[in-house]
């Protein structure tokens, strides 16, 4: 008998296949797959041959809360009884971390450390608080310093949630508060997934973003459950995960294959495409495409997402001023507006690209099969139609508070949203200031400089942008306006410029028509030469 995992064999047995024998190696299967889940010393009892029953109850050294075996004991250890702080050596934290499936939310610190010290009576409090609710855990890594490298610690304090395989490190802030209430959100998020019918998750999109959903139905297996138990802690503080059989849900999600995990995000939904039944089961790479989807439709620019929202992606980026509340609450419906057209339009290419690869493999097929070329023909079978293999820079839509980031903005883009809205594509080193309603610009005529933007947005924000392109070196001076005049409003004492590196005036070949004017416009930038990358 032979066990496999991801392809290689990782324990075999051989010789007598007694009842005994086969149900150990068994036992040790289970514990392989699930580490801690099997009780030591195995079933009380096995069938007798004929048997139609018999008893699964665990050995009673298992149940037993008094035993004295510290692996035995790190799996029926209550939780956080004692409303404290454990202090860890390499022995503890092997049997109550590493060999369990409990989480734990543990401090590696220094005493030397001034931020340690600071933290120390609010971690201290925070530990008091989670009494029977979180595990609370510390290790003094001057003391057991290959424990603390061993755990990829960097710096101090690192604080890390931890569970069976799985850590996350929090980077959030460090009051008595903060910890209390990231130490909640993280007891009740790794608890288990909650199963839901299409009531319950009608509710929780009232007040969730994003939702991660995953479909299960009888011949879901015990690994994909497993799979599934282990994403919660990779989610936490980005987005809720919740899984259903419920055929209200499958009906309303289209779904006609199982398991199938997907995001709903404003009632959009994008699903994870896996082509092989392992894949689903591959928690790093369900975990990096949840990466690429937790954020909300429209999410608002911080400091803790700036990075995943500016690096490698094409930012729209509306800069708003939420002391306007009644311009903010329609600025956002526009920008979620446009957000969702653009996920249409990308949504419909991606399926047209992908069908364009399918036919292509079948045009191979059928070719080698009209020469009876079987080798051919094999080598054709053989090919993957995989999306993932096309590179891609995504297109992300945003939002920033200009009153609070006013100094980056300025610094960064020369702007102040005191002059009014304003919406920024960025790309990385060089940055097109997309104004929707006022802008100087040559009517029907090639613009050969970066284009000059006014420094106020006034109507039609985010929608009226239909299509923009940018070449792959991202330079302004590739890109030409095309515009419909709708109105004209008197100019504006100032001039902004395309990007933060650029000055211009505005042009002097500007038709009369227009000439000391700004005008309100429909507009859309496209390439001067064939584009090789698609905005909009």
């Amino acid at each position: 008998m032979f066990l496999f995992k991801d392809g290689e064999q990782v324990k075999s047995t051989t010789g007598d296949r007694t009842m005994e024998k086969l149900s150990a190696f068994v036992e040790e299967c289970l514990e392989i797959i699930r580490p801690g889940s099997r009780p030591v010393g195995g079933l009380p009892e096995l069938p007798t041959s004929g048997a139609s029953s018999f008893s699964t109850k665990l050995a009673s050294s298992a149940s037993d809360p008094t035993v004295t075996d510290p692996d035995v004991a790190a799996q029926h250890r209550p939780t956080n009884p004692d409303g404290v702080s454990v202090a860890m050596d390499p022995e503890t934290y092997e049997a109550l971390v590493t060999k369990s499936l409990d989480p734990w939310f543990i401090k590696f610190y220094a005493p030397w450390c001034p931020h340690c010290q600071r933290m120390a009576p609010s971690w201290k409090g925070m530990a008091r608080e989670m009494q029977g609710k979180l595990n609370i855990g510390e290790v003094n890594c001057d003391v057991e310093k290959k424990l603390c490298r061993q755990a990829g610690v960097d710096r101090f304090p690192m604080l890390k949630l931890i569970k069976g395989p799985d850590a996350i490190v929090y980077n959030g802030l460090r009051g008595v508060g903060d910890l209390i209430d990231y130490a909640n959100k993280s007891a009740e998020a790794i608890g288990g997934v909650q199963e839901v019918n299409l009531a319950e998750f009608e509710k929780i999109e009232e007040t969730e973003d994003v939702i991660f959903v995953y479909f299960h139905d009888e011949a879901t297996t015990t690994e994909d459950f497993t799979a599934l138990e282990r994403l919660p802690i990779h989610l936490l503080d980005h987005a809720k995960l919740v899984k259903t059989s419920d055929a209200a849900m499958v009906k309303r999600f289209k779904v006609t294959t199982w398991p199938r995990l997907l995001v709903s995000r404003k009632s959009r939904y994008t699903v994870f495409d896996h082509l092989m039944p392992q894949d689903i089961r591959d928690v790093e790479k369900v975990t990096k495409w949840m990466q690429s989807v937790w954020l909300p439709l429209v999410p608002e620019l911080t400091a803790a997402n700036a990075q995943q929202l500016m690096q490698n992606k094409y930012a729209v980026l509306a800069i708003l001023d939420r002391g306007r509340k009644e311009a903010f609450d329609v600025a956002q419906r526009e920008l979620e507006t446009a957000a969702t057209e653009w996920l249409e339009k990308a949504e419909h290419a991606y399926e047209l690209e992908r069908q364009e690869l399918r036919d292509a493999k079948t045009l191979r097929i059928e070719e080698a099969q009209d020469r009876a070329d079987k080798r051919a023909e094999e080598n054709a079978k053989r090919i993957k139609v995989d999306m993932n293999s096309v590179p891609r820079k995504e297109v992300v839509f945003a939002w920033v508070d200009g009153v609070f980031w006013e100094h980056w903005l300025k610094t960064q883009f020369g702007l102040n949203v005191k002059d009014g809205e304003v919406v920024v594509i960025n790309d990385e080193d060089v940055s097109l200031l997309c104004c929707s309603s006022l802008i100087e610009f040559q009517l029907t005529h090639e613009i050969t400089e970066p284009t000059v933007l006014g420094p106020n947005c006034h109507r039609k924000l985010y929608h009226s942008i239909q299509d923009v392109h940018t070449r792959n070196t991202g330079a302004c001076s590739d890109v030409l306006i095309e515009a419909t005049i709708e109105e004209q409003w008197p100019s504006p004492p100032g001039l902004l410029s395309s990007g933060p590196q650029h000055s211009h005036a505005a042009s002097a070949n500007q038709p009369s028509s227009v000439s000391g004017q700004y005008t309100s416009i429909d507009y859309r930038l496209v390439p001067w030469q064939a584009t090789e990358k698609r905005l909009w």
